[in-house]
C-alpha cells in the first residue's frame, strides 16, 4: 500500500520551530520529488515547498523562504520540513505529498498552531 504519514507538529509561540516529518512507504521513494502544502483555516491549499528525488533541488514560497527548510533522508524513506520563526499566519495544516506514477499521494496532514 502506497502511505505517507506525517508528524510533528503541534502548537508552538509565534517565533518559535518545528519539524515535521513525512514516512513514505509502498513506492521508491529515491526515484519521487516530494512536497509540502499547507491549508489555514477557511483558506484554500497553498504550495510550501518542493525536493528533487536527491535533495539536490529544493523550492520554496516566497511567504516561507528563509525560515522553512525542506530536506529528505533516503536511506529513511522520510522527508522533512523544518519550520522556523514561526508566524501566526503559518497555522495550518500541512500536507506531504509524493509524486507517484504520475499522481500525487496525500498524507493525512499534520496541524500546526502557532499562538501566543
Amino acid at each position: 500500500e502506497v502511505q505517507l504519514v506525517e508528524s510533528g507538529g503541534g502548537l508552538v509561540q509565534p517565533g518559535g520551530s518545528l519539524k515535521l516529518s513525512c514516512v513514505a512507504s509502498g513506492f521508491i521513494f529515491s526515484r519521487s520529488w516530494m512536497l509540502w502544502v499547507r491549508q489555514a483555516p477557511g483558506k484554500g491549499l497553498k504550495w510550501v515547498s518542493q525536493i528533487n528525488s536527491d535533495g539536490a533541488i529544493t523550492e520554496y514560497a516566497d511567504s516561507v523562504k528563509g525560515r522553512f527548510t525542506i530536506s529528505r533522508d533516503n536511506a529513511k524513506n522520510t522527508e522533512y520540513l523544518q519550520l522556523n520563526s514561526l508566524k501566526p499566519e503559518a497555522t495550518a495544516v500541512y500536507y506531504c505529498l509524493g509524486g507517484v506514477g504520475g499522481a500525487y499521494v496525500w498524507g493525512q496532514g499534520t496541524q500546526v498552531t502557532v499562538s501566543s
